[in-house]
Formats: structure tokens, sequence, C-alpha cells
């Protein structure tokens, strides 16, 4: 989240430029370099349309969110050490039934999701930890709570909001069984002196990010909870999103509530940024019961820059293609593999706004025994301040 708000504040390649925020950076930096105090704000808007669904089911699904987010530092000197609060408050609407989140399971009849974080829960938390860096940000350890996806099996087109739509192609390769964002718990990570690094996570797996106040409840009297370590190289510090190779291992508890036995699973990833340009990369998860989506996933892609001169990404294309077998024990035995191709175009319209088409391509969707291949188009819009 924080690499989210460095991220908005920095030139971008884009089609227009404008000074019209001019005095809202201004003060953002003010606020920042007297009191240590970031924040950053977005509004995302999704619509999507199928060519075929399940019998009665809408064909569009489309819905928005507003986003609030940032980090007060309140201890170090910002360098060598800080210690501090990082937030994340949201409202998530839909502009009708169905959500966008709940479109592909509930009406396309693919078992998988596209754009899962646009729901129609309201308001809700997703980030509220304190931050705790040493050694330069090589040491980072982090509870309260957290967005398990901010860093587990993390690389550099991973993001709902600015490249790839399905989660196939995003956290776990939809074959882990992730908890909610604002699950209680605690994660801490370092980078050793030859670019290996390791990530651990303990984290409450029954989170209800609109009431994050249960969160204390569910983790100390239900104690059901999803553990994780990962092991990964990258080129250097600065581009560990980028330059990456890792192997996750999470395991989560059975949960009574939802009547699901314990599972694990592990997730490789390779990803390498060649020429601030182009970034191919391979992924592949393996999940032993528990509930994910797919119980076997591998996933290949790109993406392009057209414009390599800017250090933060402008314009962008990325394309990948993704093989699952559905997980039984979510969804029943029997049911076919999904193929999977997605292409999106990333417009950088000015600074501020980007918009994004993205077509997907579904062959053999193991939730609709009807349709053998499906089109799905898509629009998404982000305005940033």
């Amino acid at each position: 989240m924080e690499r989210q708000l460095e991220t908005d504040r920095e030139e971008k390649g884009s089609s227009f430029q404008t000074r019209l925020f001019g005095p809202l950076e201004g003060w953002q930096d003010n606020l920042d370099e007297k009191h240590g105090f970031g924040i950053g704000a977005d509004y995302s808007a999704v619509s999507m349309h199928a060519s075929d669904v399940l019998p009665g089911a809408d064909h569009s699904a489309s819905g928005g969110m507003v986003r609030i987010y940032g980090r007060w530092n309140l201890t170090g000197d910002g360098e060598t050490s800080s210690g501090g609060i990082v937030y994340k408050v949201e409202n998530r609407h839909d502009y009708g039934d169905p959500a966008p989140g709940d479109f592909f399971i509930g009406s396309v009849g693919y078992a998988g999701l596209s754009e899962p974080p646009f729901s129609d829960q309201g308001n809700r938390f997703t980030n509220l930890y304190w931050r705790q860096s040493l050694n330069s940000g090589k040491t980072v350890l982090l509870g309260g709570f957290l967005d398990a996806t901010d860093f587990i099996d993390v690389y550099g087109m991973a993001s709902p909001w600015m490249h790839f739509m399905n989660l196939a192609f995003s956290t776990g390769s939809a074959a882990i069984d992730l908890p909610n964002d604002a699950a209680l718990g605690a994660a801490a990570g370092h980078l050793f002196s030859n670019n290996t690094y390791v990530i651990a996570s303990l984290v409450d797996k029954n989170s209800d990010p609109t009431d994050i106040g249960d969160g204390f409840d569910t983790f100390f009297d239900d104690k059901e909870y999803f553990s994780s370590i990962e092991v990964g190289h990258t080129s250097s510090h600065s581009r560990i999103a980028l330059d990456n190779v890792h192997l996750t291992v999470w395991h989560v508890d059975s949960r009574d509530e939802a009547g699901t036995p314990s599972g694990w699973g592990a997730n490789f990833s390779w990803s390498r940024y060649y020429s601030n340009q182009f970034m191919p990369f391979l992924r592949a998860g393996y999940t032993d019961d528990s509930g994910s989506l797919l119980s076997r996933s591998i996933s290949a892609g790109f993406g392009f820059r057209p414009d390599p001169s800017t250090a933060v990404p402008g314009d962008l294309f990325g394309a990948a293609v993704n093989w699952g077998e559905v997980n039984d024990l979510s969804f029943g035995p029997g049911l076919d593999d999904q193929y999977t191709l997605e292409m999106f175009y990333r417009w950088q319209v000015s600074p501020r706004f980007a918009l994004t088409g993205d077509y997907q391509y579904l062959k053999d969707p193991a939730l609709n025994p009807v349709e053998d291949n499906i089109h799905v188009w898509t629009v998404r819009g982000r305005f940033a301040l």
C-alpha cells in the first residue's frame, strides 16, 4: 500500500499532462515532510459483459470502489529505520446486481473470479497495522489487521486495479485459500545480503473486514489460522516485485463453522523485468484439500510498456494464459479443467487517470454445462488523488 502511495505521486508517461492537481500534491508533500503522514485516495469502476451466461443470469455486472489509504511514520528517521501505522479504508459498491466480484461464479459459470475486490460490501477496512522497518528497510515487521495479498506471492503484475483482472493471474494463481482482508495477525520479512529473502506470516482465517472488532474474538477464541512462509531471490531491494523468483508454502486450519478441512499448498513464481519495458512471468500453484478455487494452476504471460522512458509505468499491454484444475472440495467432483486467455491495454490518459480495456476467453467453464466458449469484455477506470 505504501508503494501505491509513492506510485500515484510519481511522474508518469501519459497522453495528457495537467497541473490541475498541483495544489493538492503540494499539500500532500508538505503533510508528509512535516508530519510523516502520507495520504492518498482513488476511485475505481468496472463494467463487464459476457457473451454467454447461465440460464436466467445477467450478461453484465458493474461496480465501483473508493479507497483512502496511506501511512503515518511515528518513529525513526525514515531511512535506516522507521515505525508507523499503515491504513486503508474503502467503500465497495455495485451499480446493480450482480457485483463484478460475484459475476464469474454466479452468472458465467466459471470457477474463478475476475476483479474480486469489486463487491457490494459497503464500508470496510483492508489494512490497519503497525509497520516496523529496520536495517534500511531490509527487515520489516507487521502486526495488526493485514491484507495478506500485500506480501504473499507478490509479483509485478498482480494488482486488480492496474493489471490483470482474472485472479488466475494475481496472488496465488487462484490456488491459495486466501484469508479475507483486515485479518488480525503478524508477518515478518528479511532481505539477506545476497538478495535472498524470507517472508513468514500468521493471520486469522475468519476475519470480517466490515467489522474488524470481531477479529479479536475470532483470532483468540476460534484459533483457526492461515500461515505462510516464502523464500525468494531478487536482483536488488528496489526491484523485489519486478525481478523475482520465489516459492511460497502455506497452511490453513480446518474451520468448524465453514465446514472446511485443513489444507496446504505451494506456489511458484518467476518474473523478470527487461529494459524497463518487458516482463515475462511463469507462475504455478498446488493445493491439497482446503477451500481454494483451483487445486492446480499454471499461468504464463507478459507485460509490455510501449514507452519505457518514464520510471513509473504509463501505458501497458498484458497477455497471459492459464490452465486450472477445479478444486473438488470447493465445487464438487468431476468438473472439467478450465483454460483462460486474458489480454488488456491500460491507457494512462493523464497522470491521475487510467482507462483499461480487457478481453478474456474462457474455455470449458467448469460450472456452465451448456457453454464451451465464453468471451468477456471489461472496461476499468481508475482516478487517483
